[in-house]
């Protein structure tokens, strides 16, 4: 789809005020071509002829012309900015619309920095092109064509030299055009990257103090700085050179219309007033040229950042083909030969499980082995490459994405809070929030007893990330949004591997208590952590090697062993 295109399918819901920012613009720009007409009579009918009449009305026309030249300019400029801003307002909403439908695996492997720049940066360039630069290049563009309509009208033989030159304009901008189009890309892959290592940066920020590396932060900052420098310096370049080069051909056809143009004067084959006339179009014919010129420059870096919102457009977003509303599922689990891929990387080999309904499983194994993978793979966060997976019997594809999910809770390893109350939190993801729920699950995860203790107990405002919490709470807090729902499938993706011995008891108290009558997959790093499952299965380099209870991987002296031994 080109960017014409695109624009147009956001633009058609605001189609009447376009028309109308139109009709008042084609208004604007054509009183902006009266006044050099006017020079005409007054140097014809009132300088020479001494006409005080006629002086009299071209002072009235030039108050009505400027009058409603200002009342069309802001019509015009309101109607456009009103359709502009809801065409950009739609398109920004469906860009962040469909990155929260993107495949994960695309998500992980873009920089989040780099994702947020297409929504603000590019957006915004998008915006001041739609709502203001389009329409004023076109507005210069009509006052130019307009202004080229009176010079024939005075003098076609004189304008006849003028039109010569246009040509040699066309290709110049034709040429102009593409070095734009590039330099508007790299000037928004370049913001795009400061963005993209300011955010990194404020993200790790610990990490950064913590290892001294602000200098080397700060020069990769500069770097990105010093690419956007240099293709901005490259964009106005081309500009620059673009312009004074159409500035020259216009000053020589200018002092060609003065050389003919005076002698014809001379032969009486001209006014002195058509003359002047037409010399002051030629002089105001300059400032619309320098402008579209100038607006080139601006539109192609629009051009670009469409482009850029095209091309995130188009990344595939999960799929739900299923044709159920709800399906209510008891919590049996079976993975028959699964095997997944990324990036050409097979990470699952053939791999099956069974878990019965209410029953409680762990899966273990070494760093990179692909545990999470194996939780990531039910709630369809990934799709494998091969082999099957059951809920309940039932193929997982059977089941609406969203009911699917909405009956499987997560306490993932790093426990990510929004920022509002702990209710807001704990209720996320849930259209009104139920204090009952609420306290029911905060009772669960054990957690309420320290809510209520707080000044503002659960409309307690936590800082962005949970920062204002304690790691121990935020897990505990991630206990009941995951619960709350009264989920009949609960995994705990290494859900106390980050905290220290004292954390980890009271959430994993809190997690014994969520885990009642619910099936259960615990991903571990802490072995001591998943004694009581009823199976472990141990994973080895995509396979499972060993699956047991605690006591049977013990006496079998094999990886199990070895991990527990080093415990």
């Amino acid at each position: 789809m080109s960017t014409a295109q695109f624009l147009y399918s956001y633009a058609r819901p605001y189609r009447v005020k376009i028309l109308l920012a139109v009709i008042f613009m084609l208004a604007s720009s054509g009183l902006n071509t009266l006044p050099p007409l006017l020079f005409k009579y007054v140097v014809d009918d009132v300088l020479i002829s001494r006409n005080i009449f006629i002086l009299n009305v071209i002072c009235v026309c030039v108050i009505v012309i400027f009058g409603l030249k200002a009342v069309t300019m802001y019509l015009q400029r309101y109607c456009m900015n009103e359709a502009g801003q809801g065409v950009v307002m739609d398109i920004r909403n469906a860009l962040y619309d469909h990155m929260m439908r993107m495949k994960l695996g695309y998500i992980y492997s873009s920089r989040t920095g780099d994702l947020m720049s297409r929504i603000t940066g590019d957006a915004a360039t998008l915006q001041n092109i739609v709502t203001s630069t389009f329409i004023d290049m076109m507005f210069n563009l009509i006052t130019f064509l307009g202004m080229l309509a009176f010079i024939i009208y005075i003098n076609w033989k004189l304008t006849s030299l003028i039109v010569i030159v246009l040509p040699f304009v066309g290709l110049l901008l034709s040429f102009a055009g593409k070095k734009l189009r590039v330099a508007g890309h790299n000037v928004q892959e370049h913001l795009a990257d400061i963005t993209a290592t300011a955010q990194e940066a404020f993200s790790a920020v610990r990490v950064v103090r913590s290892f001294a590396n602000e200098d080397a932060e700060m020069e990769r900052f500069r770097e990105a700085g010093r690419g956007n420098y240099a293709a901005l310096l490259q964009a106005v370049s081309v500009q620059g050179i673009l312009a004074g080069v159409i500035e020259v051909f216009l000053i020589v056809a200018l002092a060609v219309v003065f050389r003919v143009g005076g002698m014809s004067v001379i032969d009486g084959e001209l006014t002195p007033g058509e003359l002047i006339s037409f010399t002051g179009y030629i002089a105001f014919m300059v400032q619309p040229i320098r402008s579209v010129m100038n607006q080139m420059s601006y539109i192609q870096t629009g051009i670009a950042s469409a482009e850029r919102i095209q091309s995130i457009l188009a990344v595939p977003v999960e799929e739900d083909t299923s044709g159920h509303e709800h399906i209510p599922v008891t919590g049996a689990i079976t993975f028959r030969n699964v095997s997944f891929s990324y990036d050409a990387q097979e990470i699952l080999h053939g791999v099956s499980l069974e878990v019965n309904a209410g029953g409680k499983i762990a899966i273990v194994g070494p760093t990179g082995s692909g545990k999470s993978t194996i939780a990531d793979l039910i709630p369809r966060f990934y799709e494998p490459s091969s082999g099957e997976i059951l809920i309940d019997g039932r193929n997982i594809h059977d089941f609406g994405l969203k009911d699917l999910r909405r009956q499987i809770g997560i306490v993932p390893q790093e426990c990510v809070l929004m920022r509002g109350s702990i209710a807001f939190n704990i209720a996320y993801g849930m259209s009104d929030i139920d204090m009952v729920k609420v306290r029911q699950a905060a009772e669960i995860a054990d957690i309420s007893a320290f809510i209520e203790s707080l000044p503002e107990g659960y409309d307690t405002v936590v800082g962005e990330r949970g920062v204002t919490l304690s790691g121990g709470q935020r897990q505990r807090i991630a206990i009941a949004r995951a619960v709350i729902r009264d989920p009949r499938i609960l995994i705990l993706d290494e859900a106390t591997s980050s905290l220290d011995t004292a954390s980890e008891q009271a959430v994993q108290k809190a997690l014994n208590q969520a885990m009642k009558g619910r099936t259960s997959i615990i991903i571990a790093h802490r072995l001591s952590t998943i004694r009581n499952a009823d199976m472990i299965y141990v994973l080895s380099e995509g396979k499972f090697i060993e699956a047991g209870t605690h006591e049977q991987l013990l006496l079998t002296g094999g990886l199990y062993a070895d991990l527990y031994g080093n415990m």
